[in-house]
């Protein structure tokens, strides 16, 4: 592979003394290539605004990775309005929802602005609340349910809604305007095309209240009618009015599924208890569709999950995934999570690790 380097000897050896004295952690090759990069900007006479664009974002996005790294317990964000006034029934189950989940030792990460997401951080409390914050014109202060140690303040949307997925296990999904339809369908987005593991994601709404609805009703009747959707991409999220059930689905996915990894073009699931041979017969029956190679194997781990010491303590399932139905892949997760009951307290792995970084498609 070509090296990615300035092309001057000089100024690269340089460049690698400076990475090489700033710190030791294993990481300066990725270090240099990003100092490169910016000088690379620099060479090519980038525009100034183009330049405050990178530097913001770099700097918007280390600091996020900052302050969650310091808080390992499992997240789940909140979308929703934050035109929601607190007499609104969603608003008092945005509250409960969050309650539940900081009950059960969950994060709980908002935007940290008024509404829904006041609602959620009020209900999580301030130890389990995390504010995720974009400057607006008309709306810039988080609100006063989240700590300052545990916000994060975004000048661009596109490093927020990063922060926002990078960092959480799960998704609820409660009624807003315009952002929240956006950040629901870049979602369902991610998980659709793979450029996200599987995630739950819950749509859910005080009973009566008509939002999710219709948009399901627009889901089914137009984008899976037309093609433009499978129909088993349903299966990548729930909807529920309950907020105990929320807090259910969220866990149930953990009972069992671990997390997962492709390795020479199989995929990986690691799970807490592998299928016994019936259950695995089952399960080569019920999702041959998905399967275009070989069959669904109980496997050991692999020579790169040795290597990287990755999941050891997993069992494993291991098969040839078409990489395009993921609801199916869904449907067979929550399969697999009927094997074991859901434990009090679930243990996620992080929920952003190197093999997704890696990805090529």
């Amino acid at each position: 592979m070509r090296s990615y380097d300035l092309g001057n000897p000089e100024l690269d050896a340089m460049l690698t003394e400076l990475v090489e004295r700033s710190a030791d952690n294993g990481n300066a090759d990725l270090i240099a290539e990003m100092v490169v990069t910016v000088l690379k900007l620099h060479r090519d006479g980038a525009g100034r605004g183009d330049l405050k664009l990178v530097n913001t974002a770099l700097k918007e996005m280390r600091y996020s990775m900052l302050v969650f790294s310091r808080h390992d317990e499992p997240k789940v964000t909140m979308f929703g309005s934050a035109r929601m006034t607190s007499e609104d029934p969603n608003y008092a189950l945005a509250e409960r929802f969050a309650e539940i989940m900081a009950d059960r030792k969950w994060g709980v990460v908002t935007g940290a602005g008024p509404g829904i997401m006041e609602a959620g951080n009020r209900g999580a409390g301030l130890d389990a609340s995390y504010g995720v914050n974009i400057r607006l014109p008309f709306e810039s202060e988080a609100n006063s349910f989240v700590t300052p140690e545990k916000t994060v303040n975004f000048k661009y949307f596109f490093t927020r809604k990063l922060g926002f997925v990078k960092e959480s296990h799960a998704f609820v999904l409660f009624p807003g305007g315009f952002g929240t339809l956006d950040e629901t369908f870049e979602l369902l987005t991610l998980v659709q095309t793979g450029k996200s593991d599987l995630h739950p994601i819950v749509m859910i709404e005080q009973q009566g209240t008509g939002y999710w609805g219709p948009v399901m009703d627009f889901m089914h009747n137009v984008l899976a009618a037309k093609g433009f959707i499978s129909e088993n991409d349903g299966s990548l999220f729930t909807f529920t009015n309950d907020p105990v059930e929320a807090a259910d689905v969220i866990c149930r996915f953990y009972a069992n599924f671990h997390s997962q990894r492709y390795v020479d073009g199989r995929l990986v699931l690691r799970l807490n208890q592998a299928p016994d041979p019936a259950q695995l017969e089952h399960l080569n029956d019920a999702y041959s569709d998905i399967v275009v190679e070989g069959r669904i194997e109980v496997i050991d781990p692999t020579p790169p999950e040795l290597r990287d010491e990755d999941a050891l303590e997993c069992a494993r399932v291991a098969f040839r995934f078409d990489r395009r139905q993921f609801g199916r892949l869904r449907e067979m997760i929550d399969e697999l999570n009927t094997l074991v009951a859901t434990p009090e307290q679930v243990h996620p792995p992080s929920a952003f690790r190197t093999e997704q970084a890696d990805r090529s498609f």
